[in-house]
């Protein structure tokens, strides 16, 4: 079975498209359960997913953030197989079909996403060069930006046995997170067609709410580091990037007049690089 999580909040607008689409999987409907996570909303986010009743486990909550709604989904999902829909995302119908026919043909790797087709404002944008994904064992290029989406993973659910579940501390980034946690020990798989449509450009998206995301990125850079699994490699790559993300915020948090920030910050960095 494939548990489909849909973390939703004040998405009313947004969220029964999201579900109709999993809806349409080819191929694969009958194995999938769609869990919705109602993140506590305001608007007539029930009210829309009362129509879809019949095919949705609909789940509400308080308001604790994506996080929280994601990992209540993760807890209450019974698949062998855990996928993520942002409810403002679309899949297109072969979207879980071909990652199941990539896992089939690489039984070794048990994390893959697939390419994304880019909207703002209703209008396609192409990604620049260094959005490519990755595949393989990447963890250097994860540490530069955030470069797997949750709407277009798989992850198969022995791996948040070993890595644990998104950080429900981190108000954004929390996603850049548990890759770095994924990355730095598994390879993540690659199904190079864009099936899945990512729409931005609303003013409610966590990157437009949340000020200063690198400061969030520094925190889970730190955590890895921490961490002790990384290989040399992998360890000389995330303190030489936590070193750039420390300069360019704390460089910008003196701007803004925040100095004791940029101090605390940079002593974080400090402790976390002292050999």
């Amino acid at each position: 079975m494939i548990s489909v999580i849909i973390p939703t909040y004040n998405r009313a607008n947004f969220v029964c498209e999201a579900v109709r689409s999993v809806c349409d999987q080819r191929g694969v409907r009958e194995q999938v359960e769609i869990i919705v996570v109602d993140d506590g909303s305001t608007d007539e986010t029930r009210e829309a997913l009362a129509k879809e009743a019949g095919s949705i486990r609909y789940v509400r909550c308080v308001h604790s953030g994506v996080s929280a709604a994601r990992n209540l989904g993760i807890s209450l999902s019974q698949g062998e197989w855990i996928a993520f829909l942002d409810s403002d995302d679309l899949w297109l119908p072969g979207k879980l079909c071909e990652q199941m026919k990539f896992f089939s043909a690489h039984p070794d790797i048990l994390l893959c996403q697939t390419e994304e087709i880019w909207m703002r404002s209703g209008k396609r944008i192409n990604p620049r060069k260094y959005h490519k994904k990755p595949s393989g064992n990447c963890f250097p290029l994860l540490l530069e930006r955030c470069l797997v989406s949750p709407s277009a993973v798989v992850v198969h659910r022995s791996l948040f046995d070993l890595t644990g579940l998104f950080d429900e501390s981190l108000p954004a980034c929390e996603d850049y997170d548990l890759w770095l946690r994924l990355g730095c020990r598994f390879p993540i798989g690659l199904v190079e067609r864009p099936l899945v449509i990512k729409r931005g450009g609303h003013s409610d998206q966590l990157s437009a709410t949340v000020p200063s995301l690198d400061k969030y990125r520094i925190e889970a850079i730190v955590k890895s580091i921490r961490s002790g699994l990384l290989s040399p490699a992998d360890r000389a790559a995330a303190e030489r990037i936590l070193e750039q993300k420390r300069r360019i915020y704390c460089d910008g948090c003196r701007k803004r007049g925040h100095v004791s920030e940029a101090a605390r910050v940079e002593a974080l960095v400090r402790r976390t690089l002292k050999p």
